[in-house]
């Protein structure tokens, strides 16, 4: 590592700042213990990063140089790379990418190697998509065996399954992506596979369009189902048909979502190299076989320009357009950097990423900035802004991956086609940019997330100990304050209602500005994600949020307008479409509770014997030595009582209350295994290794105990699944942005 300049600042850090890098990022010893500061962590990447310039002759900068402008870069805030990077980076570990993509082959061998390579992936803390695209149908002739095939939905299955054991560091499944072409004869068992809630819960799914069936949509025509392997017909539908099944389940639970294949391939910079079959996670990514995303964004929100606003041009005075140009091209060596600091889990991708170099540098803190310039994210000129905006930066980074391309030589597998399609060049990284998920990097860097907006202008933030905290936008706050509108009674009816369209009172350009992501019309989401894509050399993360009304023609026209605008796919969400909600607005909720009167407490529960029998088992808690008693009736567990000693009494009268409450509703015929399924995989802040997995907390060890004794032969799902409502580790509501579901809270993602 090179040596930290003694006269190296301190970052400058946010509250919510310090708790998720102490949280996430900051190195630990195996006993949890904090073992570098945040400087130190900042400068561990920076140097890392700068290190590998020593790999070539020509590098136009000295590595010693280098890491502090990489330093200063991201202490700014103005840029921070993927987590995996901000973790990783000059550790032994040293996998630096957050994504993968791996083919899945027609046999068992390929099959079940990408079970395995999935496994390891998941292990070094990626996540991964797939293309069940090849797999042949269900019962289709295996010719080896004699016997019938079982189908892509079956062995997607599997995956899911490997999944749920194979847990990120130990603490967290890994997120998949599972795409199906459309023409595929399985496709509309796939469209259906979530069906029932918590069926394939580590899996987001997409259906990969083609020009083809979108052609057959418009025209109400049909069109054929191919097998996979001979591209002989197998089947015909009407194309209008699989359509409305695909609205029709989006309306219900958000998924499966679409990526338009056809569209993506005509983007590919490689097509030698064969197709584009699926994408990351997210879906922002598009990769080929074996091939890792390696991302970073830039907090736009930290080039405005104060007092230079334009009225008729907000963007022309207002954005600090040479300083953004530095960003860039700064960023662009940062991540190309990236690729030769990285050490991936197989050496079929190591060889393929090196060959393509492909990176990702993307944006966060868009509607920050729209705040700042006063303007609508549902106008005109926010949709013109975003082309101004994205257009500079791919530009710019285009510019700068030709000019490490002179310095460095272009990336390996440079294919000579580019030539003859006229492309300038050549280039050093095959994609330059990318729109990825920000979730925990946007409250790191104190910005709104990606290029989504607001979700809410003030929300509760979970502090330590369980204290909250209401946080408002730092924007919305100051122009309350230049208005000279103050008050608590304010931000509790903006926390309330979520949005402050429905508050007269305020200002109507406030209420203009400040829109939050229910407030927006569909089809300004859309124009919005479209202006980011025509500027965007992969794709677009983001989420059409929508109010619990809307209807599958709304669904529909959402699709089909993703379509004609140019977008590469698009994820819709219905507030309150699940049963269980993931962060409803007052809307939904009602939905969700329906019109039935509030029902009568219960007024059964039984009364303890005089004598009763049990156990008492002692549990180590990352909190100290725990020992619970279970006493039974008839066999069941009907009280529990736990107690933790020399921890304190704030601890143990925790401990106290949680075996109250559980005696409660074991005693009011409550099944033990909802009991589990409601505390099981609650976090804590000092978890502890217990056999083969994590005890994360008091209550998750309460459920650990009563669910070896009395579910031997179960698994149970605990709440914070897939379609869960609650973080799981913070307790707050997931919000469903970026097509994940994210915490606004601490930044925990399901996708990674």
């Amino acid at each position: 590592m090179i040596p930290m300049p003694e006269n190296l600042p301190q970052p400058q850090l946010s509250p919510n700042t310090e708790i998720v890098l102490q949280k996430r990022y900051l190195r630990k010893d195996p006993e949890g213990n904090i073992q570098e500061s945040p400087r130190e962590l900042f400068w561990r990447v920076a140097s890392a990063i700068a290190e590998q310039e020593a790999n070539y002759e020509r590098s136009s900068r000295a590595a010693r140089e280098l890491a502090q402008d990489f330093y200063h870069l991201m202490t700014s805030w103005k840029f921070l790379p993927n987590s995996p990077t901000l973790m990783n980076a000059g550790t032994d570990l040293g996998q630096l990418s957050a994504c993968f993509v791996l083919p899945v082959g027609d046999s068992i061998e390929e099959i079940f190697d990408a079970v395995k390579h999935a496994a390891m992936i998941h292990k070094s803390g990626g996540g991964t998509g797939f293309s069940f695209s090849r797999l042949r149908p269900s019962k289709s002739r295996v010719g080896s065996t004699g016997g019938v095939a079982s189908g892509p939905v079956s062995f997607l299955r599997i995956f899911n399954t490997a999944t749920e054991q194979i847990k990120q560091g130990g603490t967290r499944r890994g997120a998949n992506m599972g795409i199906l072409r459309v023409d595929h004869p399985d496709i509309l068992d796939f469209i259906r596979a979530k069906e029932k809630e918590g069926e394939f819960n580590n899996f987001n799914l997409s259906v990969g369009l083609t020009e083809t069936f979108m052609q057959a949509v418009g025209d109400d025509a049909y069109y054929d189902l191919l097998d996979p392997n001979s591209g002989e017909e197998r089947n015909r539908l009407r194309a209008r048909d699989v359509f409305d099944l695909l609205v029709q389940k989006a309306w219900q639970s958000g998924d499966p979502g679409i990526v338009f294949l056809d569209r993506i391939n005509r983007d590919n910079p490689t097509p030698d190299q064969g197709d584009i079959e699926s994408t990351n996670p997210c879906g922002e990514q598009p990769l080929l076989p074996y091939e890792a995303c390696n991302l970073g964004s830039i907090n736009l929100a930290l080039f405005f320009v104060p007092g230079h606003n334009d009225e008729n041009d907000p963007a022309k005075h207002g954005i600090d357009w040479r300083e953004l140009r530095r960003v860039v091209h700064l960023s662009v060596r940062f991540l190309d950097n990236v690729i030769d600091a990285s050490r991936f889990p197989l050496e079929r991708i190591n060889q393929t990423v090196r060959g393509n170099r492909k990176i990702g540098l993307g944006v966060m803190g868009f509607a920050d900035l729209l705040y700042e310039l006063g303007v609508a994210y549902n106008s005109e000129q926010g949709v013109q802004l975003a082309e101004r905006v994205m257009g500079f930066i791919q530009e710019e980074g285009h510019k700068a991956s030709a000019a490490l391309a002179r310095e460095r030589g272009p990336f390996p597998a440079y294919p000579q086609s580019v030539y003859a399609k006229g492309k300038k060049g050549p280039y050093r990284n095959a994609t330059v940019t990318t729109i990825a998920p920000t979730g925990t990097l946007s409250i790191i860097a104190g910005c709104s997330s990606g290029v989504e907006p607001l979700f809410a202008l003030c929300f509760t933030r979970n502090i330590l100990d369980g204290e909250r905290l209401v946080e408002v936008n730092r924007y919305f706050e100051q122009a309350l304050d230049e208005a000279g509108i103050a008050g608590d009674e304010i931000m509790e009816s903006v926390l309330t209602r979520g949005s402050i369209q429905d508050m007269d009172f305020l200002p109507a350009g406030l209420r203009r500005v400040f829109v939050t992501a229910m407030d927006i019309e569909p089809i300004w989401h859309l124009r919005m994600q479209a202006a980011f894509q025509r500027h965007t050399d992969n794709a677009v993360s983001k989420t059409v949020n929508l109010p619990n009304t809307a209807t599958e023609q709304d669904i529909y026209d959402i699709y089909w307008t993703a379509y004609k605008e140019g977008c590469k796919g698009v994820t819709v969400y219905r507030d309150g479409c699940k049963s269980v909600q993931v962060l409803a607005t007052g809307e939904g909720q009602k939905k969700m509770d329906g019109d039935a009167p509030t029902p009568r407490y219960a007024t059964s529960v039984r009364k303890r014997p005089d004598m009763v029998q049990g156990f008492t088992q002692k549990v180590q808690t990352g909190l100290g030595a725990m020992y619970l008693t279970v006493n039974e009736v008839d066999g069941e567990p009907f009280e529990v009582f736990a107690t933790i000693g020399k921890s304190g009494r704030s601890i143990t009268a925790k401990a106290e209350a949680i075996g109250r409450l559980v005696s409660l509703a074991l005693r009011s015929g409550v099944h033990v295994r909802d009991v589990v399924a409601q505390i099981k995989g609650i976090g804590g802040e000092h978890p502890v290794f217990r056999g083969k997995g994590l005890l994360l907390s008091i209550p998750d060890a309460i459920a650990w105990v009563l669910e070896k004794r009395y579910l031997k032969n179960e698994r149970v799902r605990d709440v914070n699944d897939l379609e869960g409502q609650r973080c799981p580790e913070c307790g707050e509501a997931l919000a469903f942005q970026e097509g994940c579901l994210i915490c606004p809270s601490c930044g925990f993602s399901r996708c990674g």
